[in-house]
């Protein structure tokens, strides 16, 4: 029976996590709208810290450039203690790793997002609500409240990223177990008229005679000269009430209505807590927040999917919310794409987001969690993994429906983030490219490394299993180790593939790649397979559990 879809896809919340759901969607040729009940952009900037994973994503969605352009980079950590300096954290990423630390204001990563998102003649519906939802084995019959009145949608999925005090998630029956800090702080944009090094943000507390944290001012950096973020507790004149009856949902997170903090009372923070005298200027805005922490049981049921602040909350330490939340719309949209565009996904596909990214979210909500208890810098990892933890580049897969089973051996195996590499070239390029730009704005890619038996037939045995079986969703592509034969030769039914060499031996070195092997990797940079030596079946064995069997 043939169904009317108004729209693929409608993301209620345009945030930056919907805004990356429908900008990933849109990108692929997916119709989409999406909603928020806000009438415009909040000028707040909320959540700053842009982690190196998240630049990663939006290299790959083809936005990156206008992220850096607009942000300033975060290079590391004064850390404060009854006004001496305890130590200095400088945030930093191996050689291969292509982006930094950013600091980005919220309203510029929506404004970023909302820029890409119209290149494809999609705008945010402002001032519109979900208000309600009801789905079936064939789609979203959705309820709008618009400026000009009732609307009913029928779509085909639901992506709810509307929030901590989510409609979807409570129209879904999602639980949403956790708790909440009795603390309150104060949120402001200012600037100050310190000599500290641009680019640093100040953790400075103070201790009592007990030895416990009873003041404490966090300054993250923003754009512009002496501009910083800072937050801070909240004096008791302050204080506000814990706004539960507002959502009716008993869930205290995020911004709080009444009197806002002004400059005298910022000001009062600094002269006790900054490391330098400083005057504190040009305000922007104040708030006053809490902070809850929260994780759904599941991240969607059916049709229908939560993603970013609907799904977990938690406290802001070490900027991973916001990002989080970004890297779960980005995994959901291609997956949702795949569904959607000609059926080319394995039912599995939809499934393999809540078992990849809902252990993402419970890890990240204990991390910060006990960092905002404990203190990160009694985290008891070694200072590499955790730099390499908070940047977002440890998440993986492992284990996921749609990638094999990881195996033994050295290098990222299935499941894990394929890193980037520099070094490779091509006959006519005058200029060495890393991986990444290989990968940029390709889908699904066999990425065929090493010559000796991956030629003539085999090689055409395995591009026939891939088209084939991938319904023509994947690329196809040969590296040579440096030191191989001649870069021509390489094509299957006669169509010459595109051939790359590891010049510099970065790409054998990373992926602990000494013969040749056929690696799969996937729309979001992950390894779905590891094949060694490359040949059709295994291929086809991996490839039926992503894309369905005719």
């Amino acid at each position: 029976m043939a169904h009317t879809y108004a729209t693929d896809v409608l993301v209620a919340g345009a945030g930056p996590v919907g805004l990356t759901a429908a900008g990933e969607l849109r990108r692929r040729g997916v119709s989409c709208r999406i909603v928020d009940r806000l009438p415009a952009r909040l000028p707040f900037a909320k959540a700053v810290g842009i982690q190196p994973r998240t630049l990663e994503v939006w290299d790959r969605m083809g936005m990156v450039r206008a992220a850096l352009e607009a942000a300033v980079p975060m290079r590391g950590q004064f850390l404060y203690i009854n006004g001496a300096e305890q130590a200095r954290t400088e945030l930093s990423v191996p050689p291969e790793v292509p982006y930094g630390f950013a600091a980005l204001p919220q309203y510029e990563t929506e404004r970023v997002l909302d820029e890409f998102l119209g290149r494809f003649g999609t705008a945010v519906e402002r001032g519109t609500e979900l208000v309600s939802f009801r789905q079936d084995p064939d789609g979203v019959t959705c309820r709008l409240h618009t400026p000009s009145g009732e609307e009913e949608v029928r779509t085909r999925f639901l992506v709810g990223c509307d929030g901590a005090h989510s409609i979807v998630r409570k129209g879904l029956g999602l639980s949403f177990e956790g708790g909440a800090f009795a603390e309150e702080y104060m949120l402001a944009d200012v600037r100050v008229d310190w000599d500290l090094p641009p680019g640093y943000a100040v953790r400075s507390m103070h201790r009592n005679g007990d030895g416990a944290v009873d003041d404490v001012l966090v300054c993250i950096p923003l754009p512009g000269h002496g501009r910083y973020r800072m937050s801070m507790m909240v004096p008791p004149e302050l204080s506000t009430a814990p706004q539960a009856d507002a959502a009716g949902d008993g869930i205290t997170h995020g911004l709080q209505s009444g009197r806002s903090p002004g400059l005298a009372d910022i000001q009062a923070v600094v002269d006790r807590l900054s490391p330098q005298p400083t005057t504190a200027s040009d305000i922007r805005w104040t708030s006053v927040f809490r902070i809850s922490h929260r994780i759904v049981d599941r991240y969607g049921d059916g049709r229908v999917f939560v993603a970013g602040d609907a799904a977990h909350i938690h406290p802001p330490t070490g900027a991973q919310g916001m990002n989080t939340g970004i890297q779960d719309a980005w995994n959901l949209a291609w997956k949702i794409a795949l569904a959607v565009g000609d059926g080319t996904a394995h039912p599995r596909m939809l499934a393999s987001y809540d078992a990849e990214r809902r252990p993402v979210g419970e890890e990240v909500v204990g991390r910060t969690v006990r960092h905002a208890v404990e203190g990160m810098e009694n985290d008891p990892d070694d200072p590499a993994t955790l730099m390499m933890r908070e940047a977002q580049l440890l998440v993986g897969y492992r284990g996921s429906p749609i990638v094999d089973p990881p195996g033994d051996g050295p290098g990222p195996r299935p499941g894990d983030r394929a890193p980037d590499c520099s070094g490779l070239t091509r006959p006519v390029a005058a200029y060495p490219m890393r991986l990444y730009d290989v990968l940029r704005e390709r889908e699904h890619v066999l990425l065929l490394y090493g010559a000796g038996p991956v030629t003539g037939s085999g090689l055409d045995a395995l591009v026939r299993t891939a088209r084939d079986l991938s319904g023509g969703r994947m690329e196809v592509c040969v590296l040579l180790p440096a030191g191989a034969g001649a870069d021509t030769g390489f094509e299957a039914d006669g169509t010459p593939l595109p051939v790359y060499r590891d010049s510099r031996g970065e790409f054998a070195r990373l992926y602990a790649a000494e013969e040749p092997t056929a690696f799969v990797i996937r729309p979001d940079g992950y390894l779905g397979a590891r094949l060694s030596p490359p040949a059709p079946q295994p291929l086809a064995t991996h490839l039926a559990a992503v894309f369905p069997t005719n």
